[in-house]
Protein backbone atom coordinates (compact mmCIF):
# COMPACT_ATOMS: atom_id res chain seq x y z
CA UNK A 1 0.00 0.00 0.00
CA UNK A 2 1.78 3.08 -1.25
CA UNK A 3 1.88 6.30 1.14
CA UNK A 4 -0.66 7.83 -0.98
CA UNK A 5 -3.41 5.59 0.35
CA UNK A 6 -3.60 7.00 3.67
CA UNK A 7 -1.93 9.92 5.18
CA UNK A 8 -2.14 9.42 8.64
CA UNK A 9 -2.80 6.10 9.54
CA UNK A 10 -3.46 2.69 8.54
CA UNK A 11 -7.24 2.09 10.28
CA UNK A 12 -10.35 3.40 9.95
CA UNK A 13 -12.81 4.28 12.62
CA UNK A 14 -16.76 2.67 11.83
CA UNK A 15 -18.63 5.17 13.18
CA UNK A 16 -21.47 2.64 14.17
CA UNK A 17 -25.24 3.48 14.04
CA UNK A 18 -25.19 5.90 17.21
CA UNK A 19 -22.42 7.42 19.82
CA UNK A 20 -24.76 7.45 22.71
CA UNK A 21 -23.75 5.05 25.50
CA UNK A 22 -27.28 4.13 26.53
CA UNK A 23 -28.82 2.83 23.53
CA UNK A 24 -25.41 0.82 22.47
CA UNK A 25 -26.66 -2.31 24.80
CA UNK A 26 -30.34 -2.00 23.39
CA UNK A 27 -28.97 -2.15 19.92
CA UNK A 28 -26.85 -5.16 20.79
CA UNK A 29 -29.81 -7.48 21.83
CA UNK A 30 -31.47 -5.87 18.77
CA UNK A 31 -29.29 -6.74 16.13
CA UNK A 32 -27.99 -10.41 18.06
CA UNK A 33 -31.23 -11.11 17.63
CA UNK A 34 -31.82 -10.24 14.41
CA UNK A 35 -28.66 -12.09 13.40
CA UNK A 36 -30.12 -15.31 15.26
CA UNK A 37 -33.09 -14.93 13.19
CA UNK A 38 -31.43 -14.58 9.93
CA UNK A 39 -29.17 -17.82 10.71
CA UNK A 40 -32.08 -19.95 12.29
CA UNK A 41 -34.63 -18.86 9.27
CA UNK A 42 -32.55 -19.20 6.17
CA UNK A 43 -30.61 -22.30 7.31
CA UNK A 44 -34.35 -23.88 7.81
CA UNK A 45 -34.94 -22.81 3.98
CA UNK A 46 -32.00 -24.91 3.06
CA UNK A 47 -32.34 -27.91 5.29
CA UNK A 48 -35.96 -28.21 4.36
CA UNK A 49 -35.24 -27.30 0.49
CA UNK A 50 -32.18 -30.52 0.69
CA UNK A 51 -34.46 -32.64 2.71
CA UNK A 52 -37.42 -32.78 0.97
CA UNK A 53 -37.17 -34.57 -2.62
CA UNK A 54 -40.35 -32.66 -3.87
CA UNK A 55 -38.98 -29.12 -3.34
CA UNK A 56 -36.08 -30.54 -5.83
CA UNK A 57 -37.16 -27.86 -8.06
CA UNK A 58 -35.54 -24.94 -10.10
CA UNK A 59 -37.51 -22.48 -8.01
CA UNK A 60 -36.35 -23.91 -4.64
CA UNK A 61 -32.81 -24.87 -5.71
CA UNK A 62 -32.67 -20.83 -6.65
CA UNK A 63 -34.19 -20.39 -3.35
CA UNK A 64 -31.47 -22.47 -1.56
CA UNK A 65 -29.19 -19.75 -3.12
CA UNK A 66 -30.64 -17.36 -2.22
CA UNK A 67 -31.37 -18.46 1.93
CA UNK A 68 -27.41 -19.12 1.07
CA UNK A 69 -26.50 -15.39 -0.21
CA UNK A 70 -28.62 -13.89 2.47
CA UNK A 71 -26.64 -15.85 6.00
CA UNK A 72 -23.55 -14.42 3.59
CA UNK A 73 -24.65 -10.76 3.30
CA UNK A 74 -25.80 -10.61 6.95
CA UNK A 75 -22.39 -12.56 8.14
CA UNK A 76 -20.44 -9.45 6.27
CA UNK A 77 -21.86 -6.50 8.30
CA UNK A 78 -23.18 -7.79 11.90
CA UNK A 79 -20.94 -9.98 13.86
CA UNK A 80 -17.80 -6.28 12.86
CA UNK A 81 -21.20 -4.21 14.31
CA UNK A 82 -21.73 -6.49 17.62
CA UNK A 83 -17.90 -6.66 18.05
CA UNK A 84 -17.81 -2.53 17.88
CA UNK A 85 -20.79 -2.08 19.91
CA UNK A 86 -19.14 -3.74 22.70
CA UNK A 87 -16.09 -2.19 22.26
CA UNK A 88 -14.50 1.20 23.15
CA UNK A 89 -12.10 0.15 20.16
CA UNK A 90 -13.88 0.40 16.86
CA UNK A 91 -11.13 0.60 14.57
CA UNK A 92 -10.72 -1.41 11.23
CA UNK A 93 -7.72 -2.32 9.60
CA UNK A 94 -7.28 -0.65 6.05
CA UNK A 95 -6.98 -3.75 4.24
CA UNK A 96 -10.35 -5.35 6.40
CA UNK A 97 -11.91 -2.57 5.00
CA UNK A 98 -11.17 -3.14 1.55
CA UNK A 99 -12.31 -6.91 2.15
CA UNK A 100 -15.39 -5.84 3.69
CA UNK A 101 -16.57 -3.82 0.89
CA UNK A 102 -14.89 -6.58 -1.37
CA UNK A 103 -17.77 -9.48 0.00
CA UNK A 104 -20.34 -6.62 1.08
CA UNK A 105 -20.69 -5.56 -2.35
CA UNK A 106 -19.68 -9.39 -4.06
CA UNK A 107 -23.11 -10.95 -2.27
CA UNK A 108 -25.02 -7.98 -2.72
CA UNK A 109 -25.29 -8.00 -6.17
CA UNK A 110 -25.50 -12.23 -5.90
CA UNK A 111 -28.84 -11.33 -3.94
CA UNK A 112 -30.09 -9.33 -7.10
CA UNK A 113 -29.32 -11.77 -10.10
CA UNK A 114 -30.43 -14.33 -8.36
CA UNK A 115 -33.90 -12.79 -7.69
CA UNK A 116 -33.49 -11.98 -11.78
CA UNK A 117 -33.05 -15.44 -12.13
CA UNK A 118 -35.83 -16.42 -9.62
CA UNK A 119 -38.09 -14.17 -12.06
CA UNK A 120 -37.08 -15.53 -15.01
CA UNK A 121 -38.26 -19.26 -13.54
CA UNK A 122 -41.28 -17.79 -12.98
CA UNK A 123 -41.66 -16.87 -16.34
CA UNK A 124 -40.70 -19.65 -18.03
CA UNK A 125 -43.15 -21.19 -15.47
CA UNK A 126 -46.01 -19.37 -16.33
CA UNK A 127 -45.41 -18.25 -19.96
CA UNK A 128 -44.33 -21.50 -21.60
CA UNK A 129 -45.37 -24.68 -19.02
CA UNK A 130 -45.13 -27.40 -21.11
CA UNK A 131 -41.64 -26.89 -21.86
CA UNK A 132 -40.56 -25.68 -18.35
CA UNK A 133 -38.58 -29.10 -17.46
CA UNK A 134 -36.18 -28.54 -20.53
CA UNK A 135 -35.92 -24.79 -20.58
CA UNK A 136 -34.86 -25.42 -16.84
CA UNK A 137 -32.87 -27.95 -17.05
CA UNK A 138 -30.06 -29.14 -14.07
CA UNK A 139 -27.22 -27.57 -16.47
CA UNK A 140 -29.38 -24.34 -16.74
CA UNK A 141 -29.91 -24.02 -13.69
CA UNK A 142 -26.63 -24.57 -12.58
CA UNK A 143 -25.28 -21.77 -15.52
CA UNK A 144 -27.69 -19.28 -13.95
CA UNK A 145 -26.08 -19.62 -10.36
CA UNK A 146 -22.61 -19.78 -11.52
CA UNK A 147 -22.24 -17.15 -14.14
CA UNK A 148 -23.73 -14.16 -11.69
CA UNK A 149 -20.89 -15.25 -9.05
CA UNK A 150 -18.40 -14.75 -11.70
CA UNK A 151 -20.11 -11.37 -12.77
CA UNK A 152 -20.59 -10.18 -9.23
CA UNK A 153 -17.11 -11.48 -7.94
CA UNK A 154 -15.51 -8.84 -11.25
CA UNK A 155 -17.57 -6.32 -10.57
CA UNK A 156 -16.65 -6.56 -6.54
CA UNK A 157 -13.19 -7.13 -7.20
CA UNK A 158 -12.84 -3.35 -9.78
CA UNK A 159 -14.40 -1.48 -7.36
CA UNK A 160 -12.03 -2.50 -4.01
CA UNK A 161 -8.87 -1.98 -6.31
CA UNK A 162 -10.32 1.01 -7.38
CA UNK A 163 -11.15 2.28 -3.50
CA UNK A 164 -7.73 0.43 -2.01
CA UNK A 165 -5.93 3.04 -4.69
CA UNK A 166 -7.47 6.23 -3.12
CA UNK A 167 -5.77 8.74 -1.13
CA UNK A 168 -7.66 9.20 2.42
CA UNK A 169 -6.66 12.63 3.92
CA UNK A 170 -9.59 14.04 5.50
CA UNK A 171 -10.59 11.81 8.14
CA UNK A 172 -10.33 8.33 9.27
CA UNK A 173 -13.92 8.09 10.28
CA UNK A 174 -16.38 6.44 8.86
CA UNK A 175 -20.02 7.71 9.56
CA UNK A 176 -21.18 4.36 8.72
CA UNK A 177 -21.70 0.60 10.63
CA UNK A 178 -19.62 -0.79 7.83
CA UNK A 179 -17.36 -0.35 4.62
CA UNK A 180 -19.68 0.81 1.99
CA UNK A 181 -18.66 3.44 -1.03
CA UNK A 182 -20.62 6.61 -0.68
CA UNK A 183 -18.99 7.02 2.83
CA UNK A 184 -15.74 6.08 1.53
CA UNK A 185 -15.57 8.65 -0.96
CA UNK A 186 -16.47 11.42 1.40
CA UNK A 187 -13.03 10.72 3.24
CA UNK A 188 -11.37 10.50 -0.24
CA UNK A 189 -9.12 13.27 -1.06
CA UNK A 190 -8.34 12.08 -4.65
CA UNK A 191 -10.19 12.80 -7.74
CA UNK A 192 -13.32 10.30 -7.58
CA UNK A 193 -14.92 11.56 -10.47
CA UNK A 194 -13.44 8.36 -12.70
CA UNK A 195 -14.85 6.53 -9.81
CA UNK A 196 -18.25 7.91 -10.15
CA UNK A 197 -18.51 8.19 -13.70
CA UNK A 198 -18.31 3.95 -13.06
CA UNK A 199 -20.63 3.50 -10.73
CA UNK A 200 -23.06 5.41 -12.99
CA UNK A 201 -22.31 3.94 -16.22
CA UNK A 202 -21.16 -0.36 -15.24
CA UNK A 203 -22.87 0.05 -11.71
CA UNK A 204 -25.79 0.79 -13.15
CA UNK A 205 -25.73 -2.21 -15.90
CA UNK A 206 -24.76 -4.21 -12.90
CA UNK A 207 -27.62 -3.11 -10.04
CA UNK A 208 -30.05 -2.17 -12.40
CA UNK A 209 -29.66 -4.78 -15.35
CA UNK A 210 -31.12 -7.38 -13.28
CA UNK A 211 -34.01 -5.28 -11.90
CA UNK A 212 -35.03 -4.68 -15.55
CA UNK A 213 -34.63 -8.69 -16.62
CA UNK A 214 -37.43 -8.74 -13.65
CA UNK A 215 -39.37 -6.41 -14.90
CA UNK A 216 -39.19 -7.75 -18.57
CA UNK A 217 -40.26 -10.99 -16.92
CA UNK A 218 -43.29 -9.80 -15.20
CA UNK A 219 -44.68 -7.57 -17.86
CA UNK A 220 -44.81 -11.19 -20.05
CA UNK A 221 -46.18 -12.66 -17.37
CA UNK A 222 -49.07 -10.15 -17.04
CA UNK A 223 -49.56 -10.42 -20.54
CA UNK A 224 -49.62 -13.69 -20.64
CA UNK A 225 -52.09 -14.16 -18.13
CA UNK A 226 -54.28 -11.60 -19.66
CA UNK A 227 -55.03 -14.14 -22.38
CA UNK A 228 -56.11 -16.89 -19.90
CA UNK A 229 -60.31 -16.67 -19.79
CA UNK A 230 -60.86 -17.92 -15.99
CA UNK A 231 -60.28 -15.10 -13.34
CA UNK A 232 -59.39 -18.18 -11.20
CA UNK A 233 -56.65 -19.53 -13.15
CA UNK A 234 -55.46 -15.99 -13.64
CA UNK A 235 -55.04 -15.62 -10.45
CA UNK A 236 -53.63 -19.17 -9.60
CA UNK A 237 -50.97 -18.98 -11.27
CA UNK A 238 -49.56 -15.11 -10.34
CA UNK A 239 -49.69 -16.15 -6.76
CA UNK A 240 -46.60 -18.29 -7.50
CA UNK A 241 -45.09 -15.24 -7.62
CA UNK A 242 -46.14 -13.20 -4.43
CA UNK A 243 -43.27 -14.20 -2.56
CA UNK A 244 -40.96 -13.22 -5.06
CA UNK A 245 -42.64 -10.06 -5.55
CA UNK A 246 -42.24 -9.26 -1.90
CA UNK A 247 -38.80 -10.06 -2.17
CA UNK A 248 -37.86 -7.72 -4.92
CA UNK A 249 -39.53 -4.67 -3.68
CA UNK A 250 -37.85 -4.66 -0.58
CA UNK A 251 -34.60 -5.45 -2.02
CA UNK A 252 -34.67 -2.86 -5.14
CA UNK A 253 -36.38 -0.09 -3.02
CA UNK A 254 -33.66 0.54 -0.59
CA UNK A 255 -30.52 -0.65 -3.08
CA UNK A 256 -32.12 2.41 -5.79
CA UNK A 257 -32.47 4.59 -2.74
CA UNK A 258 -29.29 3.98 -1.49
CA UNK A 259 -27.16 4.29 -5.37
CA UNK A 260 -28.65 5.88 -7.73
CA UNK A 261 -29.96 9.77 -6.17
CA UNK A 262 -27.79 13.06 -6.25
CA UNK A 263 -24.74 13.42 -4.14
CA UNK A 264 -26.29 16.55 -2.81
CA UNK A 265 -29.05 14.60 -0.92
CA UNK A 266 -26.59 12.38 1.01
CA UNK A 267 -27.71 12.23 4.48
CA UNK A 268 -25.80 9.77 6.78
CA UNK A 269 -28.63 9.20 9.34
CA UNK A 270 -31.02 7.83 5.99
CA UNK A 271 -28.34 5.80 4.65
CA UNK A 272 -27.71 4.35 7.73
CA UNK A 273 -31.15 3.07 8.54
CA UNK A 274 -31.89 2.07 4.38
CA UNK A 275 -28.46 0.03 4.81
CA UNK A 276 -30.01 -2.18 7.44
CA UNK A 277 -32.84 -2.33 5.67
CA UNK A 278 -31.50 -4.23 2.99
CA UNK A 279 -28.04 -5.53 4.50
CA UNK A 280 -30.22 -6.94 7.77
CA UNK A 281 -33.62 -6.88 7.48
CA UNK A 282 -34.31 -8.06 4.07
CA UNK A 283 -32.19 -11.29 4.94
CA UNK A 284 -34.01 -11.56 7.53
CA UNK A 285 -37.65 -11.39 6.65
CA UNK A 286 -37.11 -13.46 2.94
CA UNK A 287 -37.13 -16.96 4.88
CA UNK A 288 -40.83 -15.18 6.48
CA UNK A 289 -41.77 -13.82 2.81
CA UNK A 290 -41.31 -17.69 1.07
CA UNK A 291 -42.88 -19.53 3.62
CA UNK A 292 -45.98 -18.27 5.15
CA UNK A 293 -47.54 -17.58 1.84
CA UNK A 294 -45.84 -21.30 0.26
CA UNK A 295 -48.09 -24.19 1.32
CA UNK A 296 -45.13 -26.80 0.08
CA UNK A 297 -42.85 -25.43 2.12
CA UNK A 298 -45.03 -25.09 4.79
CA UNK A 299 -45.51 -29.06 4.67
CA UNK A 300 -41.77 -29.61 4.13
CA UNK A 301 -41.17 -28.27 7.65
CA UNK A 302 -44.00 -29.85 9.00
CA UNK A 303 -42.52 -33.55 7.72
CA UNK A 304 -39.09 -32.11 8.79
CA UNK A 305 -40.20 -31.43 12.58
CA UNK A 306 -42.19 -34.85 12.62
CA UNK A 307 -38.80 -36.80 11.49
CA UNK A 308 -37.21 -34.70 14.15
CA UNK A 309 -39.07 -35.15 17.04
CA UNK A 310 -39.22 -39.64 16.62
Amino acid sequence: MGSKNLTFTNEFILFGLSDQPEIQPWLFVIFLTMYVTTLLGNTAIIIIIISECRLHTPMYFFLCNLSLVDICLTSVTIPKLLANILSENKSIYFSGCVAQLFFYLFIGNMDSFLLAVMAYDRYVAICNPLHYTTVMSRQVCLVLVIVPWIISALHSLLYSVMTSRLSYCKSNIIHHFFCDIPPLLKLSCSDTSMYVLLMYTEGVIVVLGPFILIIISYALIVFTLLKVPSEQGRWKAFSTCFSHLGAVILFYGTVIFINFRPSSSYSLEYDRVVSVMYTIMVPMLNPFIYSLRNKDVKDALKKVLCRSRR
